[in-house]
């Protein structure tokens, strides 16, 4: 793929960006297609060559920044000192050749008669399994426009150096659309937006949406097809939300509930004393250990950990990840209203991890079925290290598919073949409760 690009300033405010992108493909082999009226099937000749498949496509957009400011008025308040919206216009120009056109040689056609005797013509891919992909059909000159925004306040602040601060209230706020011209109907895109809110510190709310142009109808079958009737010439307004979903995640550690030490604190800003005070690192003759802040060999060999009273420190590795997503899409189709229906589906996942010494550790995972209320899904496994052996088993205790698989072999690969698998499942029979 070769792209190239350039951009040029137009009255200083102005981006002028022309781009020009090139896939070039090459292939072994190359299958041609016709129709057998003995057999009444279709018959591929497959050819064996070096062949090169390209595409191109051109464009040229255009994008400029619009800035308005607002100053609240003053009974208010003076917390807010001032409000700043960015306004970002984009329109782009993009076009391609129809590369199904007998002139490039990469897509084929024959004809056959159906069984109602009708003259039926049927176009193909010269490279039905290509890796890359082959150049697409159909013209295109397609002009999109697209509507960014931010929206920052600044206000006042007494733990800021400056005495102020920016907080976000619109992070990004986008509006999209095109329309092709080579298109012999269905012309409109539909309208993308997303949306993007900096809630607090470490979280950001996203939102992305599609917005439905056209209309449905009935066809012979009864059933519900898209027509060329865009929704603001039946009256229906300018567009009907068809998707939209979110999702949220957070994690939970060892570091979630932690306080930050003041003493720490102050030794990191240097307020503490630049001596520090080794009365309590002398050598102590009754041997006792807690005031032994080094430990003994015994210990150092061990690789055990020690505080700061001399006694083993014992940390637990922990975690718990929680992820929940929603999502609306159309459902069922409404004849009355010749509408789809909207349909709600939301979705409820965890996992988590602990390790209770150095060489144990836990962990599972599962999803909630907000439909079933009820668990749909749960793994769970353990492991062991035992120096020259590793101990592994994981079991699935609810749903259809309950099973155990438990393994410990030597970890050397030498002696790779040295293990023991004891397992079940549902396809061979043993089950395990």
């Amino acid at each position: 793929m070769c792209c190239l690009a350039a951009t040029f300033n137009l009255f200083k405010y102005i981006n002028l960006t022309p781009q020009i992108s090139l896939n070039d493909r090459m292939y072994t082999s190359k299958v041609r297609r016709s129709w057998d009226p003995n057999a009444s099937a279709e018959v591929c000749d497959t050819t064996y060559s070096l062949y090169n498949v390209w595409d191109f496509n051109a464009s040229v957009s255009l994008d400029t920044k619009i800035y308005g400011f607002f100053q609240p008025m003053k009974f208010l308040g003076d917390k807010v000192k001032m409000i700043r919206h960015v306004l970002t216009p984009t329109i782009s120009f993009s076009g391609a050749p129809d590369f199904s056109s007998p002139f490039f040689g990469y897509y084929g056609n024959y004809s056959y008669q159906d069984s109602k005797g009708e003259t039926v013509t049927k176009k193909y891919s010269l490279f039905p399994n290509a890796l890359y992909g082959v150049p697409g059909q159909g013209r295109q000159g397609v002009v999109s426009v697209s509507l960014a925004n931010n929206v920052e306040m600044k206000v006042k602040s007494d733990n800021d150096s400056i005495g102020e601060k920016k907080i976000s209230l619109i992070e990004n706020f986008s509006v999209s659309q095109s329309y092709n011209f080579a298109a012999d109907s269905m012309n409109w895109s539909n309208i993308q937006t997303s949306l993007l809110l900096r809630l607090v510190k470490n979280f950001n709310l996203s939102l992305s949406a599609t917005w439905d142009v056209y209309t449905y109808q009935l066809n012979s079958a009864g059933n519900p097809v898209r027509v060329n009737v865009p929704r603001w010439k039946a009256g229906k307004g300018l567009g009907r939300l068809s998707s939209t979903g979110t999702s949220f995640s957070y994690t939970f550690n060892n570091n979630t509930f932690k306080r930050k030490d003041k003493k720490d604190d102050k030794k990191k800003s240097g307020s503490v004393d630049d001596e520090p005070d080794n009365s309590h690192e002398l050598e102590n003759t009754s041997g006792d250990f807690r005031n032994n802040r080094t430990g003994n060999s015994e210990t150092a060999d061990s690789g055990l950990q020690l505080n700061d009273d001399g006694y083993m420190a014992w940390e637990v590795p922990w975690s718990l990840t929680f992820n929940y997503s929603v999502n609306y899409g159309y459902g069922a189709f409404n004849k009355k209203k010749m509408e789809y229906d909207g349909k709600i589906t939301q979705n409820l996942s965890f996992s988590g991890n602990i390790q209770p010494t150095k060489n144990w550790n836990f962990g599972f995972s599962a999803s909630y079925n907000f439909d079933t209320h009820k668990i749909a899904y749960m793994n769970c496994n353990i492991s062991r290290d035992l120096h020259c052996f590793t101990m592994t088993a994981s079991f699935i205790p609810v749903g259809p598919y309950k099973s155990y698989n438990f393994h410990i072999a030597v970890k050397s690969s030498l002696l790779q073949d040295l293990k023991y698998d004891k397992r079940s499942s549902m396809t061979n029979g043993v089950t395990w409760y």
